[in-house]
């Protein structure tokens, strides 16, 4: 491929942001930097520079925009829950080619999504539907999915093959990824790009774990301030032009290593954070299930800084396999300045482990849902004790009123619902009543709430309780399962629980937890509860403990309370 120079874009004038313009910015001014290295298995190491891969992004801008895609509609004329932009999946495993289709995307004005890669054909097909997908990138390994439903689709017209080792073949009507991209132009036209606009779409779709998925609707200017790096890392105020955000990255060079897929929201909403401010992401050779040890090996080859996992579905297996490397001096992992936790908490006994093991690291949990961004954070370092529900808040987070009417003051004894206010979405995509009851209008002030319970103390900080949706009325009480799961995983010997509830003569519904024990631990369920029973309230406590040897969760490694809630109810009616 020749080399194209990226587009000239204004970097002073301008107070809101679109995606595709930041990552020109930052290309413009380290394009010789490394933007995304991926480890092989064999050992090698491919790296694309800024440059590279801002050139491939043109390239596969061009190719969907001559494929009849990148047709608007102006915000204006819209509606909240409605989209105005043509809409492209996304059904890869991590690679390059995800963020690249990404980029390529919002350069061609598309609306990408992310598609869970563990949907069977029935899911895959209401969630193409759903979204009015025109497009698709997906690796050949999803073909055979894909192919069974393909022709319910009738909107699907461009079907985009990332090559793999599965050995599946291209699909009738498809073309390959890498053809894709050598053959357009990577220069694009001046009036594309004068047309990138802060209201062009960022679409993220919930995954599912207790309902249908839905479409999170954000504008990008939104989106970037809320979750992508839109805001300065020393005092959290937002970037006012592109030239700050340029001369920010000159200084930039750390890198990232995402454990969870791109799929979970998480895991993109950091690699654009890095890419934001000029730095590096880090992809491993293992990219189709959890590989702790590929992980720290490709920690030790790049010198990764940051590895981002989800919960203790991501943080014990790695903790095992750094005391591991350590204990055996597999792997140098002095790099290493932090661990990040997005999308579900991690246990006070995980972090405690990770920080005995790496003693100079910062333990992080990241607080956020689709539906607000990035809320709160809370960090741990060695010689502190771990928590687990406390954050500090970030900006626009706040507690409203349990009728939705007031917004809470710290100290407030109410319990609330957790909000976020500024810089939020615009709605679910063709859901006018949801979009209504999520995004209220209080006093003149438009809020996100999600779902979940919390309440502000009087220092300021958020003792967060856990999603509505989960909640589970026994005996007059509202139980938290995310509380009782946390209490329980205190317990030295349960390598993972998830708790749901289940219809019960005396109490209306009654706790059930789930739990995987530690192989060849002998734990019996008193002593799960006595353990629990030093950190909730008696009647908090699970009435029945059922064991598995695996729980069931998403692979960004969230809870899947529909499975448990199944689970409970089998054990109810067959307790053998």
């Amino acid at each position: 491929m020749a080399s194209e120079d990226p587009p000239t874009i204004d970097l002073v004038g301008q107070t809101e942001f679109n995606l595709a313009a930041v990552h020109t910015a930052v290309e413009r001014r380290v394009p010789e930097r490394d933007c995304i290295v991926r480890v092989r298995a064999d050992g090698t190491v491919e790296r694309r520079s800024y440059r590279e891969v801002g050139e491939r992004t043109r390239r596969l801008a061009n190719a969907l925009r001559d494929r009849g895609l990148g047709t608007v509609v102006d915000r204006d004329r819209l509606a909240s829950h409605e989209s105005g932009q043509d809409h492209l999946a996304i059904y890869l495993h991590n690679g390059p080619e995800y963020l690249e289709t990404m980029l390529g995307s919002y350069k061609a004005r598309l609306a990408p999504f992310n598609v869970n890669y563990r949907y069977v054909a029935e899911e895959l097909e209401y969630l193409l539907r759903d979204a009015g997908a025109r497009a698709i990138v997906y690796h050949s390994a999803f073909a055979p999915t894909l192919a069974a439903v393909r022709d319910r689709l009738d909107d699907l017209d461009v079907l985009v093959q990332v090559d793999d080792d599965s050995g599946n073949g291209l699909l009738p009507g498809a073309e390959w990824y890498e053809d894709v991209v050598a053959a357009s132009s990577g220069e694009l036209p001046e009036e594309l790009v004068a047309a990138w606009s802060p209201d062009d779409l960022y679409i993220l779709y919930t995954g599912g774990t207790t309902g249908m998925p839905k479409g999170v609707l954000w504008r990008q200017a939104d989106i970037f301030v809320a979750a992508m790096g839109g805001r300065r890392n020393t005092d959290q105020q937002e970037w006012t032009s592109y030239g700050q955000l340029a001369d920010n990255a000159a200084d930039g060079g750390a890198k990232l290593l995402p454990g969870p897929p791109f799929m979970h929201g998480a895991a993109h909403w950091v690699a654009f954070n890095f890419f934001t401010n000029g730095n590096t992401i880090v992809l491993p050779a293992v990219t189709d299930r959890l590989d702790a040890a590929d992980i720290l090996g490709a920690v030790d080859a790049e010198d990764v800084n940051v590895v981002l996992i989800v919960g203790d579905a991501f943080g014990r297996p790695l903790a095992d396999a750094i005391e591991s490397a350590l204990e055996e001096g597999t792997h140098d992992l002095s790099s290493l300045l932090a661990i990040a936790s997005g999308g579900a908490a991690l246990s006070p006994g995980v972090k405690q482990r990770l920080l005995a093991a790496l003693p100079s690291i910062i333990v992080m949990d990241g607080l956020g849902a689709s539906e607000t961004g990035q809320q709160g954070t809370q960090l741990t370092t060695a010689g502190q004790a771990a928590s687990t529900g406390d954050f500090s808040p970030g900006p626009g987070m706040c507690i409203l009123s349990e009728e939705l009417t007031s917004v809470l003051p710290p100290g407030h004894p109410e319990l609330g619902w957790l909000g976020q206010s500024g810089r939020v979405p615009l709605g679910y995509l063709g859901d006018e009543d949801k979009t209504a009851r999520t995004f209220p209008v209080i006093e003149g002030v438009r809020y996100a709430v999600p779902g979940d319970r919390a309440r502000l103390t009087g220092d300021g900080r958020l003792e967060l309780f856990g999603r509505d949706a989960v909640t589970i009325n026994s005996g007059g009480e509202k139980i938290f399962a995310e509380e009782v799961e946390q209490a329980i995983l205190r317990h030295g010997h349960v390598r993972d629980c998830v708790v749901a509830g289940r219809p019960s003569p005396r109490w209306g519904s009654e706790v059930v937890a789930i739990v995987a024990i530690d192989d060849g631990a002998a734990v019996t369920d008193e002593e799960i509860l006595l353990e629990a029973g030093r950190h909730i309230a008696r009647y908090k406590l699970p009435k029945a403990i059922i064991r598995r040897d695996h729980l069931q969760r998403s692979p960004s490694g969230k809870a899947d309370y529909r499975w448990a809630r199944d689970q409970a109810a089998a054990a109810s009616e067959d307790p053998s």
